[in-house]
């Protein structure tokens, strides 16, 4: 393309970048949020003078424009992708607070890094070796598209890392539950010495649903929370069986041991899962490193001597 071209497409792309803004500021398609919507039913202050009005000094700020985009871009990738459920169930298993707004505007904030640096590399060879203007775009849309999928891979990969932290804890932590209870101590009381002496992942969510029953809510409805945040059959059954439990006025001391017990079975059992996991990934090297060295080294002389007699 010529140079004339090239300011032709650069001043085609400003007015169309011009109208879409012109078009996205008209009233018919701003969207108006919840307090535009209910203002006009409440009572307003009465209007103070203009010469009363104190100028707080507040400098002019970034934050005041891209907050806004980045939401707008959050809401309009949220509806997009999907999955808002599946998202703020990630969160809290991650030990993160469930907002999926924030975690959204990350997700753009991170494809717009990662495109701004395929736009700086695509514009670099495009420079240099004159690539494709459409294989450049195609490149920064996938660069973003990438952006998005790597902060969801890591939320999921800190999900199941937290998961394998509370599992790891959960067997120690279900026999001093259990030893607290057959002492003679109340469910609150072993619940509280378990969470104080603990210290991981499960004691934090333990001292959660303390706080959650001091504030409020029933020991059942914190312990049930508790088994929704994390998600865990291993934790869901011991929940459910501390709930039945305490409803029930069964003695807890035998049910305990037998959660107890059972989560020694499911740690023992994911030990044996995880060595077989191992077991066939030692086997990569074996097989692709060590067992073609050894080959070498028993066909080489072989190989050597008949060259020599030929």
């Amino acid at each position: 393309m010529t140079p004339v071209q090239w300011w032709g497409a650069g001043l085609g792309l400003l007015l169309a970048g011009g109208l879409l803004l012109v078009w996205a500021g008209l009233p018919l398609t701003r969207r108006s949020d919840l307090t535009a919507r209910i203002e006009p039913y409440l009572d307003r202050a009465p209007l103070r003078s203009r010469l009363l009005l104190v100028d707080d000094g507040r400098p002019w700020r970034l934050g005041d424009v891209v907050d806004p985009l980045a939401r707008r871009g959050a809401a309009a990738l949220d509806q997009v992708l999907g999955g808002t459920e599946s998202v703020r169930s990630r969160l809290q298993r991650a030990g993160l607070a469930p907002d999926v707004e924030g975690f959204r505007i990350q997700q753009v904030l991170w494809g717009l890094a990662s495109a701004v640096l395929a736009a700086g590399l695509g514009s670099v060879l495009w420079w240099t070796r004159g690539a494709s203007v459409v294989a450049l775009g195609v490149l920064v849309g996938c660069a973003f598209l990438a952006g998005v999928v790597v902060r969801d891979t890591l939320l999921s990969r800190a999900a199941a890392r937290r998961e394998r932290l509370i599992m790891a804890e959960f067997p120690a932590v279900a026999e001093l539950l259990a030893l607290s209870v057959t002492a003679g101590e109340g469910t609150v009381q072993a619940l509280e010495r378990v969470a104080r002496l603990s210290s991981g992942e499960l004691a934090g969510e333990l001292q959660l649903c303390l706080a959650q029953a001091r504030t409020g809510a029933s020991l059942p409805e914190a312990l049930q929370a508790l088994s929704r945040r994390t998600g865990l059959a291993p934790i869901v059954r011991f929940v459910d069986g501390l709930v039945v439990a305490i409803q029930r006025g069964t003695p807890l001391g035998e049910v305990l041991r037998a959660q107890a017990a059972d989560a020694r079975e499911a740690a023992r059992q994911g030990l044996i899962e995880e060595g077989g996991r191992r077991e066939i990934t030692m086997m990569v090297p074996v097989v692709f490193l060590v067992l073609p060295v050894t080959v070498l080294f028993a066909v080489f002389p072989g190989v050597t001597m008949l060259r020599i007699a030929l």
